[in-house]
């Protein structure tokens, strides 16, 4: 759960908190719900894909690693330099890794423990930091507050192709 104080109030920074609050929860809830979705999937589910150009369910997990990884440098950078541009080729980054070939149990736990740092490290931020920005690779800017609930989105997207589930449109 995240740590902000409940009370925690500076003028222009309440409705700040509670988002970052909510997204920190809905993260937590994430990752709690589909952690044990994704330990049943059979792993020569995991391992198939629908044609050669596109991600595996492992593939697409692995990215949601990469991902992670690279939210977590978003949050934390943008709050000592202004508006830094981090970026990735997230094609390179799934093939370097070699995703299709990494152990299944591990891949989830990566994801999990991520996903979990990256609640830790939001509930650091204070309501002012939330409101700093960081520019993405297509020189886009946004505040760590709008990051962090977009990471969700993007997250849940991909889950649920994993999943099969109903899809959830990303941009």
């Amino acid at each position: 759960m995240a740590n902000w104080p409940q009370n925690y109030w500076l003028p222009g920074t309440l409705s700040n908190q509670l988002t970052m609050l909510a997204t920190i929860e809905h993260l937590e809830k994430i990752v709690s719900n589909y952690t044990r979705r994704l330990d049943a999937i059979p792993e020569e589910d995991y391992v198939k894909k629908p044609n050669p150009e596109k991600w595996s369910k492992k593939e697409i997990l692995g990215h949601l690693a990469d991902s992670a990884q690279n939210n977590i440098r978003r949050f934390v950078v943008a709050q000592y330099e202004d508006t830094p541009r981090i970026g990735y080729d997230q094609d390179k980054w799934v093939a370097l890794a070699d995703y299709q070939h990494y152990p299944t149990g591990d891949l989830i736990l990566l994801w999990k423990l991520l996903n979990l740092h990256i609640c830790r490290v939001l509930s650091g931020i204070s309501p002012e930091m939330a409101l700093r920005k960081c520019a993405m690779a297509n020189m886009q800017t946004y505040t760590i507050e709008w990051l962090a609930a977009d990471y969700c989105n993007h997250l849940l997207h991909h889950l649920h192709q994993i999943l099969e589930l109903e899809p959830i449109a990303y941009p």
